[in-house]
């Protein structure tokens, strides 16, 4: 089925939207990146996300002696970046061939099933044919008077 991207429409001032597109040249991203990383980061924070300027962060992180830039940064390697998306394509085409796999069960399940209908012969029907023939036996149930 998949993950469906939905749309959010964001009303910012002429001034909010030059300093968001600022910022997002700034990280050299586009706009619309910048506002995914905060939704990305809301959810996964569970909405404790508080946007502050830059230097209210700075000052904050001056008096608790850290000196961690924000937002946090993680470098992952470029070979870790693309065996994911490898991997992604990889789950992608596994799940279509699933669908696809059972695509053709249901298909060859209906088809035995219809196929079944017409051969079944049974075990009924083959004891009511012996009334119409006369039954052979093998063994010695014959008369000796006859010799």
């Amino acid at each position: 089925m998949g993950n469906k991207n939905k749309t959010i429409s964001f009303r910012v001032s002429q001034e909010k939207f030059e300093t968001l597109r600022d910022i997002a040249e700034e990280r050299d991203i586009s706009l619309s990146a910048v506002f995914r990383d905060y939704v990305d980061m809301l959810v996964a924070h569970d909405g404790q996300v508080e946007v502050v300027p830059e230097h209210e962060v700075s000052e904050s992180q001056s008096s608790s002696g850290t000196a961690e830039s924000f937002p946090p940064k993680v470098e992952v390697p470029k070979s870790f970046v693309r065996e994911h998306e490898r991997l992604e394509l990889e789950a992608e085409h596994l799940r279509e061939q699933l669908e696809e796999h059972k695509r053709y069960v249901t298909k060859l399940r209906q088809e035995l099933d219809e196929a079944d209908q017409e051969d079944v012969v049974q075990l009924e029907d083959l004891d009511g044919e012996e009334d119409e023939e006369p039954s052979y036996r093998i063994g010695s149930s014959f008369d000796d008077s006859q010799f």
